[in-house]
Order: C-alpha cells, then sequence, then structure tokens
C-alpha cells in the first residue's frame, strides 16, 4: 500500500474507540539502518492535550481498512511538541 491510498485514514484506537487522528497528518520515525518504520507520530488537537503529539508504535498496529487504522493503545503515550516546557 502506497503512503498516498494511506494519508486520508483516521487512526482510531481499539481500546477506547477515540479517535487518534489522521495519517496524513502525521510523521514517521524510520530505522535509518533498515528502513523499517518503527512509529507514527501525530499532533493531538483535543483540549488539553492540545500541542502534545501522539507517538504510535508500528507494532501497535491491528488492521488498515479501506476507511480507517486501528491501533492498539491501551495508553496513549504522549510526547512534548518542540517549543513547548
Amino acid at each position: 500500500m502506497r503512503m498516498s491510498e494511506l494519508s486520508s485514514k483516521d487512526i482510531v484506537n481499539l481500546s477506547d474507540g477515540g479517535r487518534l487522528g489522521t495519517l496524513g497528518d502525521s510523521d514517521l520515525v524510520i530505522n535509518p539502518e533498515t528502513g523499517a518504520i518503527e512509529a507514527i507520530i501525530i499532533g493531538s488537537r483535543r483540549g488539553l492535550s492540545r500541542g502534545l503529539k501522539i507517538e504510535i508504535p508500528w507494532s501497535a498496529i491491528r488492521r488498515v481498512g479501506p476507511e480507517v487504522m486501528i491501533v492498539d493503545l491501551a495508553e496513549v503515550p504522549k510526547i512534548a511538541s518542540a517549543g513547548r516546557n
């Protein structure tokens, strides 16, 4: 599957059914030695979490469907975005 086909898919957390974002608004963490995708990083736009980024390990992806990508995260890992304290 090409990245252009993935870009419009919503990312949904299997654990709570929450929408985490859109794949097109994400960054990929790529292992420079193997070229493998290790994680997807998406920006959070909701409430108090706005300005934080969510890191989704590639191993957490369960299924890529026609409209959504389903991930299984018991706890959504957040990382501070650059420029924020």
